[in-house]
């Protein structure tokens, strides 16, 4: 096919803002109940609230809310396992009040939790029911009227009725934070996993079970530099766990009266951080098989451990999977996505050597050839620790693509270094509309997955420990550098971007003298951490200990890694993409960057979403915030914007011979 040539930046794309929010929808969590499939939608173009879908055997599609609920819980501010289901019957937490709502077939929704005192002062999450289902335990965290912030948050597990509203019976109070409660099949014991701070979930936590008649713990896991996560009951009373014990989150047993035993020890994790509620990466069949995906290399995959021990890898194309359920005796369903496919959600059939694989929920088609999707590759790259010493950091690569154009003879593309929030979490290697909207104007992308990322391991999940604004903006540069040494990108036309934790780690590598950055883009990212300690929520409010140190002990360190005090080193143009009524990364922190570049006269683009929190879910400011980074490329970097794309351009303050 004949290819035009334009500069790397400019290409038309059927990829635009448009594209990416239409019909969009965000895949979460999915339950079987019987025949039937449930799943919840986030969905942009509905204000960004999330609907509960149920696919009956026959394929028809139901949504369940009604207009002006959305399934959404603010536990821990970042939510997750909002709802669950039995015999058809849904339960949920409605965002705007946050009390737990009973929905029966055909019915309207009912409160099961009392109003509380202070507006959206008591949430729910992470439900489970008790063995004949009347009733159910679930983690409530309690906000008290005139509370003095996060001090004063109370995280417990409590059991209600299942059937009608019933006062909260607590069960389990004390630690700072607690998690996956589930009874035992002969409803006696409870299992629950626990932490204080300053620990984070996957740094220490503990799996305790308790006597529910006598209220006697045992502690089965856990405890400092162990991580234990995601518990399940067996018929036979033994309980499944994942710990990170070897190094690797991995599976255990634990038998009553009995010790613990490993069932799946490999290099690879099969947990993943529990930043939200409700995580599900194993399922046990009929036979005794176990379903679980595991991270390795940067790339998830399915495999299957027998009851003889033996483990098999499949061959299925996906590289992530979000969640597993059991869908009868040999089959689970999956939220799963690929290289080049965005997440869908699949039935697994298994018989014997073979499995089926059948699609339930059809990922987007975005109307793209596969020559024009651009496919990761998975690079390594030399890097260093905290101390210097020389080290491997990893990262997913994307190339431009497009099979109608094409950069110049001696022109190399620009490149965008993008980095995950978390800061502990990762890259996925699973088809984005919003990396597509960059590779195809002829950007190239690279997804860092630097040390404290995780994927590879405790011992590279803690490189970041004591090192944030350090270790991740060493991994950022030396990505974008051996790139450009590869002659792979323009060197002179590097940027950096990053949302929340990754919004940092933007503002640290450009507030550096030696930093390689033409550009950046920060959304909602911390710019002062001393701030940050004292004004975000319970859950994070002592992160920053393991990344940083204790504060005020160490208030030295926190003024050193802010970029707010180091606002003297900036010489690149920056781009603040900010929601109004973000709880997690306080407006303030962006307004604190963005006067002081103005004050110095540093060019920068500020744009605030009213109404937004932290991160974009509403279609309109998803469009606008990517069309504003685009102008703010063309402007810095100098190329124009395609022609015939109704693209506002963002205004940039102080940028010389700037083209609005």
């Amino acid at each position: 096919m004949t290819t035009t040539e334009l500069p790397f930046g400019s290409w038309p794309t059927s990829t635009t803002s448009k594209s990416v929010v239409s019909a969009a929808v965000r895949l979460g969590e999915v339950r079987v109940d019987g025949g039937e499939v449930y799943w919840s939608e986030g969905r942009p173009t509905e204000g960004g609230r999330t609907q509960i879908v149920r696919r009956a055997a026959d394929g028809t599609r139901t949504d369940l809310l009604p207009e002006g609920m959305d399934a959404r819980t603010a536990i821990h501010e970042y939510g997750g396992a909002a709802w669950w289901v039995r015999a058809g019957v849904l339960y949920f937490v409605n965002w705007a009040d946050q009390r737990l709502y009973r929905l029966e077939r055909g019915g309207v929704p009912a409160a099961l939790s009392p109003e509380p005192a202070v507006r959206r002062g008591d949430r729910y999450g992470d439900g489970a029911f008790g063995p004949d289902g009347t009733t159910m335990v679930a983690v409530r965290e309690s906000h008290p009227a005139g509370g003095r912030g996060a001090i004063d948050v109370r995280n417990e597990i409590v059991r209600l009725s299942a059937d009608r509203p019933s006062q909260p019976e607590v069960l389990v109070s004390g630690p700072d934070f607690v998690a996956a409660p589930r009874v035992s099949p002969d409803g006696g014991l409870l299992a629950v996993v626990a932490w204080d701070h300053p620990s984070m979930p996957w740094d220490d936590t503990v799996l305790r079970v308790r006597e529910l008649a006598t209220g006697t713990d045992t502690v089965i896991a856990g405890g400092p530099g162990e991580s234990v996560q995601e518990p399940r009951w067996q018929d036979d009373g033994s309980l499944l766990f994942l710990s990170d014990r070897n190094g690797w989150w991995n599976l255990y047993r634990w038998t009553p009266g009995g010790s613990v035993e490993a069932v799946i020890e490999m290099a690879a994790e099969i947990g993943m951080p529990a930043w939200q509620l409700g995580s599900a990466r194993y399922v046990v069949l009929e036979d005794r098989s176990i379903v679980f995906a595991r991270w390795r290399d940067g790339y998830d995959g399915l495999a299957v451990r027998r009851p003889d021990g033996s483990v098999t890898d499949l061959e299925l194309p996906f590289s992530a999977l979000v969640t597993i359920e059991r869908a009868d005796e040999n089959a689970v369903v999956v939220v799963a996505g690929a290289p080049t496919a965005e997440l869908g959600i699949y039935r697994i059939e298994f018989g014997g050597a073979t499995h089926l694989v059948e699609t339930l929920r059809a990922p987007r088609d975005l109307g793209l050839e596969s020559a024009e999707v651009s496919v990761p590759e998975p690079i390594s790259f030399p890097s260093t620790d905290r101390s210097g010493a020389p080290r491997t950091a990893h990262a997913l690569f994307y190339p431009p693509a497009s099979t109608r154009y094409r950069g110049g003879d001696a022109e190399l593309p620009p490149l965008l270094v993008m980095i995950h929030g978390g800061p502990t979490s990762q890259a996925l290697p699973v088809l984005s509309p919003s990396t597509q909207y960059w590779t195809s104007r002829g950007f190239a992308v690279v997804d860092v997955n630097y040390g404290g990322s995780t994927g590879y391991g405790r011992a590279y999940r803690e490189l970041l420990r004591d090192a944030w604004g350090v270790v991740d903006v060493a991994d950022c540069i030396a990505a974008a550098r051996w790139l450009a040494d590869n002659g792979r990108v323009d060197p002179h036309r590097l940027a950096i971007r990053g949302g929340s934790a990754g919004g940092y780690t933007t503002l640290a590598a450009l507030a550096r003298t030696d930093t390689p950055f033409a550009a950046g883009a920060d959304h909602y990212g911390v710019a002062d951490l001393e701030a940050l300690a004292a004004e975000t929520h319970k859950f994070e409010s002592r992160y920053l200990d393991g990344l940083i140190g204790e504060y005020p002990a160490q208030k030295d360190l926190y003024r050193e890694r802010s970029p707010i005090h180091h606002v003297d080193r900036f010489r690149s143009p920056l781009i603040v993409l900010q929601g109004s009524d973000d709880p997690v990364v306080p407006p303030n922190q962006s307004q604190m960057i963005v006067d002081a570049l103005r004050e110095r006269q540093i060019p920068v683009a500020y744009v605030l979403f009213e109404g937004e929190q932290h991160g974009f879910r509403r279609a309109e400011n998803i469009r606008r915030a990517l069309d504003s980074e685009l102008s703010f490329y063309g402007q810095v970097f100098g190329f124009d914007l395609p022609a015939g794309e109704a693209i506002d351009p963002v205004t940039v303050e102080n940028l010389p011979g700037g083209r609005g």
